[in-house]
């Protein structure tokens, strides 16, 4: 496919931005969160050295702190936010029971 592409709406564009090392270090955050892990997770992503991606995590790493932010209230008093991070939930479909079973064959 073109990078430009004619629509009823006029031309458009695809822009393309290649992924950085800081996406790398969030994709193996989300992950695990295990030091040495995230590291061979970002060296297999991106071309880059072992020392520059614990750098990278390093940098990186969130602390507890860094999930509360703090927003002004009506009165003018600040409020604390906690924002939680949950694991993806996992789709389990229960086995359907068949039709001979449930009496309607």
């Amino acid at each position: 496919m073109s990078d430009i592409w004619d629509t009823k709406d006029g031309p458009r564009r695809v822009r393309r931005d290649p992924p950085t090392v800081d996406d790398a270090v969030l994709a193996a955050q989300g992950l695990t969160d295990d030091l040495e892990g995230q590291i061979d997770i970002v060296t297999s992503l991106m071309p880059v050295s072992a020392e520059e991606a614990r750098r990278a995590i390093l940098k990186m790493r969130r602390s507890r702190d860094d999930t509360r932010l703090t927003i002004a209230g009506r009165g003018g008093g600040s409020r604390a936010v906690v924002v939680e991070r949950k694991s993806p939930r996992r789709a389990s479909v229960p086995a359907r029971a068949s039709a001979a079973r449930r009496g309607l064959g």
